[in-house]
């Protein structure tokens, strides 16, 4: 492997590692490999309070964070709150975060929620910590907890600095071996509870302040790689065949009309229709030169500048919506009604570049290391693609051109994953540009009206809010089901199509508010 993706963490080494060394990749800092002192058996179950931040005996802080950072520094975040509760500086604190194997899911970068409900998961840890050292500290230095105080991770006698001990020295390597509480629910809701106590936030030094962020040093200086970066030995690249309008069927595959091109092979399971090659350049010609032939297929959607007739007129499939007090009466009394309506396209959550990711598919587990926003999500869809458990399946999350709602990530890492079971291989997939934003997962196209009832005073009495569209649940917000991703469907599994819209957030508080939806197919 290159020496800056050097990421070869097996999952035997991992599992026979119970009671020594986890080695853990951090994401933030300088993202060199880390070893920290926790035992492997406190990452598999969220009560385990080891399972959520560990001591080594250097005195770093690990934490380990079942999101991931898309570049709001909501690790540096993550870091604070936790350095916060525990009394330690900054400069002890590394994140990993994102690993399937290392982390507990906590919903990935759902919504920009990593503060607003990881970070309170993580102050309860945090402070859990703090309250389970500084109990180990009074038997260790013969004082009440009332009579502790903790600087920088060391824990001292208050009128008598000679007694003291630091948190590396009391946990001495082997973790808390201590539980903690947990409300039962994996992903965004997952809470943690404990008899600690938080502070309040008069008491706060850390968070608040500024500090460096953890990623600008590793992407400036290129030390810390990039998903597309990453290579194993042995690996080939891939490319995926897609049909010309969406719903044909393969009907023949010229398997000849590649084989001018080194290490060409055709790869296809249903159809799934790829090529593999040992130079990425030789695989994306073996993509250009494959011929396949397609059953015929009726274009999935008019027109585009037809599309918003199309819905308005189209019969609808479901309907939903809310509303709050007496919206037509406060109509019927207006002084003046204003009316806005407006057409929202199909919308790519296209980002910088197109998804890349590479899988290691074994007999003893599985590898990915994929950019999605939601990688235990995406170690959940390998093993419904591959029809293998998802315990076997450890998903690595390192920084890619961005994520920003579901968009290509996921599908390539199915892709590439199904690519190296059926060649019995490493498989690298990139995907070309025109891929990721034809055949990513969109934002559905849709119409909106918005009114608003005024009395002569000018006061807002009422508003009303009607979307009608496709459904937003077409295609689910993650991988996490194969039926919800191209490969999944390429292979016969079946999706979420739930027809279904949202009804808009808002901040505001209106007497009077309806709410509504309606879907097509």
């Amino acid at each position: 492997m290159n020496a800056n993706t050097d990421f070869a963490l097996s999952r035997r080494t991992m599992l026979q590692s119970t009671g020594a060394l986890v080695i853990a990749v951090s994401m933030g800092g300088t993202g060199e490999v880390l070893a920290q002192a926790a035992t492997t058996a406190a990452r598999k179950h969220p009560t385990d309070l080891d399972s959520w931040l560990s001591i080594g005996r250097d005195g770093k802080v690990t934490l380990f964070f079942g999101k991931i950072d898309g570049g709001q520094g909501t690790d540096l975040a993550i870091g604070q709150i936790v350095a916060e509760e525990l009394d330690v500086p900054m400069s002890s604190i590394e994140v990993v975060q994102g690993d399937s194997a290392l982390t507990i899911n906590q919903g990935g970068a759902s919504g920009s929620t990593g503060v607003r409900f990881a970070g309170k998961a993580f102050r309860q840890a945090g402070a859990e910590a703090r309250r389970v050292l500084l109990m180990r500290a009074s038997e260790r230095l013969a004082a009440p907890v009332e009579q502790l105080t903790v600087n920088d991770g060391v824990v001292s006698v208050a009128g008598d600095a000679a007694k003291k001990i630091s948190y590396a020295e009391i946990l001495n390597g082997q973790g808390f071996q201590s539980k903690i509480g947990w409300n039962d629910e994996y992903g965004n809701p997952l809470a943690l509870t404990s008899p600690a106590k938080p502070k309040a936030h008069t008491e706060y030094k850390v968070v608040g302040t500024p500090q460096k962020r953890m990623d600008v040093a590793g992407k400036v200086f290129g030390t810390s790689p990039w998903v597309g970066d990453i290579r194993v030995d042995g690996m080939v690249h891939g490319r995926m065949i897609r049909p010309p309008v969406a719903g044909a069927s393969v009907v023949s595959v010229d398997g000849s009309s590649i084989a001018h091109i080194p290490g060409g092979q055709v790869v296809g399971k249903g159809d799934f229709i790829g090529v593999v090659a040992p130079k990425e350049w030789n695989a994306i010609k073996a993509a250009q030169a494959l011929r396949v032939t397609w059953s015929d297929a009726r274009e999935p959607f008019v027109e585009m500048r037809d599309l918003y007739t199309h819905i308005r007129n189209a019969p609808v499939t479901n309907r939903g919506g809310n509303d709050r007090g007496e919206v037509d009466a406060a109509f019927a009394r207006a002084a003046r009604v204003v009316t806005a309506e407006y057409e929202f396209p199909f919308q790519s959550h296209a980002s910088m570049g197109p998804g890349v990711a590479l899988a290691d598919v074994r007999s003893e587990g599985v590898k990915v290391w994929t950019g999605t926003q939601k990688p235990h999500f995406a170690a959940n869809g390998v093993a419904g693609c591959l029809g293998i458990p998802p315990e076997t399946v450890h998903a690595v999350w390192i920084a890619g051109s961005g994520c920003y709602g579901r968009n290509d990530a996921g599908d390539v890492t199915m892709d590439a994953a199904m690519m190296s079971q059926i060649v019995g291989k490493p498989v690298r997939v990139q995907y070309m540009r025109h891929e990721g934003t034809g055949w990513d997962p969109k934002a559905p196209a849709s119409i909106h009206r918005a009114r608003a009832a005024l009395d002569a005073d000018g006061n807002l009495i009422a508003f009303d809010f009607y979307s009608k569209g496709f459904s937003r649940l077409e295609t689910n917000s993650s991988e996490n089901r194969a039926g919800d991703t191209l490969a999944g469907m390429l292979t016969g599994q079946k999706g979420a199509r739930q027809q279904v819209f949202n009804n808009p957030e808002g901040a505001y508080t209106f007497a009077n508010r309806r709410l509504s939806w309606e879907t097509i197919g």
